[in-house]
């Protein structure tokens, strides 16, 4: 745990870089929201790991451009992407989604942020892994607790302080 300055890359690629000095080895799969630092400082501190974006904020993402109506079937077929075996069957399934969602929302599509290194599906990655690699909520739940502490009590005070008590706070947690 390291203090930084709000998700600036050097914040986490000083977290990163202490985490490697300690003897963690390079993950093979790093999972994030849409924070730039963070992929920044990922591709600086461990340059082979692979990225895949949390799926439950990119699903955010994609169906807040998208009519309340058309949420159910969207949620569908995105989960024919998460869900593909082989990247061809996800690229397939991204395609399908453009033709049936992509006019109402172009820039919200599963394919807008993707890249060839930040697949959307879990290809590559043995399937018992796929539930624990969709999401980082459990990661941003615990956060919040810290958050809404810090707001009830207007600040921490000292930056040890601060330190001291998002650590009892995600001990708890």
């Amino acid at each position: 745990m390291a203090d930084g300055y709000r998700e600036s890359a050097e914040s986490w690629a000083d977290l990163l870089r202490g985490c490697r000095r300690r003897g963690m080895a390079a993950p093979v799969l790093a999972v994030g929201d849409g924070a730039l630092g963070f992929w920044t400082a990922v591709r600086e501190v461990f340059p082979a790991s692979r990225e895949r974006r949390c799926w439950f904020h990119k699903q955010a993402n994609v169906l807040a451009g998208l009519p309340k109506s058309a949420h159910p079937g969207a949620i569908s077929a995105m989960r024919e992407i998460d869900d593909a075996e082989h990247i061809y069957h996800a690229q397939v399934a991204i395609k399908a989604f453009e033709v049936d969602y992509g006019a109402t929302c172009p820039q919200r599509s599963p394919r807008s942020s993707a890249t060839p290194t930040c697949p959307w599906s879990s290809t590559g990655i043995p399937a018992e892994h796929w539930i624990h690699l969709r999401t980082t909520n459990p990661i941003d739940s615990t956060c919040a607790t810290v958050r809404l502490r810090t707001k009830v009590t207007k600040g921490c005070g000292s930056r040890a302080a601060g330190i001291v008590m998002a650590y009892q706070l995600i001990d708890a947690a």
